[in-house]
């Protein structure tokens, strides 16, 4: 086993260095660089048990969610990610506070990091990086440059979503896109999703924004936006819709059930997310497998990267998905009238 003085000769610095450094001592002045070194020679001579019990001892997290509790729970994407971040952080020993919209914040609390959950404003973001500037926002395209990030990939899921309608088919294809804003902001979030269903569809000479609905992430909303595709476009409808999540999808499917459209027969459907219900509702429904939890461990580990090694420049992390696809699509056939 190496020790201090082996490090400390590896990286041509005082044995107490090496040891303020390893001991994350905050009197210490020592550049980025030479931190840098110390932590990349420990590792090199497998010094790595000792770094991890000392540093555990000086990490304490703040969770903060955009969300209220109440909201969460209605929307467990949101709640899976918290605890995706909670499960790792306990796990590793670390201790932290969780924060919601609706709680009294106290940003004078010192923390040693800030995981930050959803999609806040500007100025929000710039209000928890001057609170502290160890961040990782999660679920964030917007997120500051300065800061690490972790997203699913909307493209590529897009994408596949809309290359299996293609294969099996379909031509004419919807989108029931979610619409967001920041507590306490006024600007509308443009759905990522939307975006590159647009792109996409015009690529393949497909694109129809008749077929393009918006509405909020939730039951409700679903139903409306598919209530007015079938009132709006009666012969016209697609025969196949992409939903931003489960929850529209599922309102989706009250719709066409209320207009005695048959899934899968004359519509196809597709969500987003896997929420826990989408295996169990009749028909069940396709979607898109969001690694979520997997989404909160990586924030952790670059939130741990980033204060114990002092990582200066910002990572933005991106993570797969999974189409799933179950008995709410199918390969299209000749449609009459809608009945």
């Amino acid at each position: 086993m190496a020790t201090i003085k082996d490090i400390a000769t590896n990286v041509n610095v005082s044995i107490a260095t090496v040891s303020r450094v390893l001991n994350n001592d905050p009197t210490l002045s020592v550049s980025p660089e030479t931190k840098q070194r110390i932590f990349d020679a420990a590792e090199l001579l497998d010094y790595k048990k000792h770094i991890h019990k000392k540093t555990k001892q000086h990490m304490r997290i703040a969770i903060v969610q955009w969300y209220t509790e109440t909201e969460e729970l209605n929307d467990l994407y949101y709640y899976s990610i918290r605890l995706g971040v909670e499960k790792k952080l306990e796990g590793e020993g670390y201790d932290y506070i969780r924060l919601f919209q609706n709680t009294d914040n106290n940003l004078n609390v010192k923390v040693n990091g800030i995981i930050a959950i959803g999609k806040f404003s500007h100025e929000q973001m710039k209000q928890l990086e001057e609170w502290c500037p160890n961040i990782c926002f999660v679920d964030n395209i917007r997120a500051l440059n300065s800061c690490d990030s972790v997203i699913a990939d909307f493209q590529q899921s897009t994408q596949s979503v809309l290359s299996h309608f293609i294969e099996e088919g379909h031509s004419k294809i919807g989108i029931l896109a979610g619409e967001e804003k920041p507590p306490g902001a006024s600007e509308v979030l443009m759905d990522p999703r939307y975006e590159n269903f647009r792109d996409y569809m015009k690529t393949q000479g497909l694109f129809n924004k008749n077929y393009c609905f918006k509405g909020a992430f939730a039951v409700d909303a679903g139903y409306e936006m598919m209530n007015q595709a079938v009132s709006t476009l009666q012969d016209d409808l697609p025969t196949a819709f992409f939903c931003a999540n489960d929850s529209i999808a599922i309102g989706a499917l009250r719709a066409l059930r209320d207009h005695s459209i048959s899934v899968p027969e004359r519509v196809s459907l597709i969500g987003f997310n896997d929420s826990s219900v989408a295996k169990y509702i009749s028909p069940s429904l396709s979607t898109v497998k969001v690694y979520t939890e997997m989404m909160g461990e990586t924030a952790v580990s670059l939130l741990k990267e980033r204060i114990f090694q002092q990582r200066p420049v910002a990572k933005k992390v991106t993570l797969g998905t999974e189409l799933i696809i179950r008995e709410s699509c199918q390969k299209t056939e000749p449609q009459g009238e809608l009945t």
